[in-house]
């Protein structure tokens, strides 16, 4: 995926039209947020060669959560780029097991009924299952955090917000020094199970606790109030297009939206 026009100087969203992760520049060097599928090897490859840069610049690999279209190449990173991976506590044992994508908490509803009612979202899991996301590599021994917490050795020092509902462990990335909020799916612009686009928590197929995701708005809330002179973040989803300088407005419309 070439750069959008949503994209600022320091941070590129790769991935496709239904998969979404980020290149963060630092002077210290590259953090990538969440990391794909399997498959997106070489357009990460490509994207880094474009900035003058190589895998081997990446310091730091940060995980919103551990389902497998934001861990695909994780892996990789922490064994050929010596990649510190960072995930919250509550995810790390999904992320550790031999096939993570069969050890996520079970989500709240099945995708049956979803499936039923929209049958284009069969397009997602075979999109999944084409670029590896159902098989990919668990990571050992990542860092991991479990209360809010600036991550003083990963360029940017950029700080996790836990944000548990979609998965129990799932985090949002604070970049303070772009004005940038990564939220993975904890708060999304696109739903592909529902087709649903705007700013919205992810259905109850996708999530394990629709109601703690629904109550961890309030943090993001807070993150956009406490932004100061910087303004209101940008919000980087895991899924859809970013949002400048939206994330109070983002939280706002998905509270009201409620969960489907």
């Amino acid at each position: 995926m070439e750069q959008t026009p949503q994209d600022r100087p320091g941070i590129h969203r790769l991935g496709d039209s239904l998969v979404n992760f980020y290149v963060v520049e630092e002077p210290e060097g590259l953090v990538l947020v969440d990391a794909g599928l399997p498959g997106h090897w070489t357009l990460l490859v490509d994207a880094l060669a474009r900035i003058g840069a190589s895998v081997t610049d990446i310091r730091a690999v940060l995980l919103t959560h551990a389902h497998p279209d934001h861990l695909g190449l994780a892996a990789r990173l922490q064994r050929e780029a010596g990649a510190a991976v960072w995930i919250h506590r509550a995810d790390a044992p999904t992320l550790a097991a031999p096939n993570p994508a069969l050890a996520a908490p079970k989500s709240e509803r099945a995708l049956v009924p979803y499936l039923l009612r929209r049958p284009a979202a069969l397009a997602l899991p075979l999109h999944l299952a084409r670029r590896g996301g159902f098989r990919p590599a668990p990571v050992p021994r990542p860092g991991t955090f479990q209360s809010r917490l600036v991550l003083t050795g990963v360029p940017g020092t950029p700080e996790a917000v836990p944000l548990p509902g979609h998965t129990p462990g799932s985090v949002a990335y604070v970049f303070p020094g772009h004005g940038a909020v990564f939220t993975g799916d904890a708060l999304v612009t696109y739903d592909g199970l529902t087709g649903a686009r705007g700013p919205r928590l992810m259905c109850r197929g996708f999530s394990h606790d629709s109601a703690g995701a629904l109550a961890s708005l309030d943090r993001l809330s807070e993150l956009a109030a406490g932004a100061g002179q910087g303004g209101d973040p940008t919000l980087f989803p895991g899924h859809g297009e970013p949002m400048v300088h939206g994330l109070s407005e983002a939280v706002t419309r998905a509270r009201g939206l409620g969960v489907i």
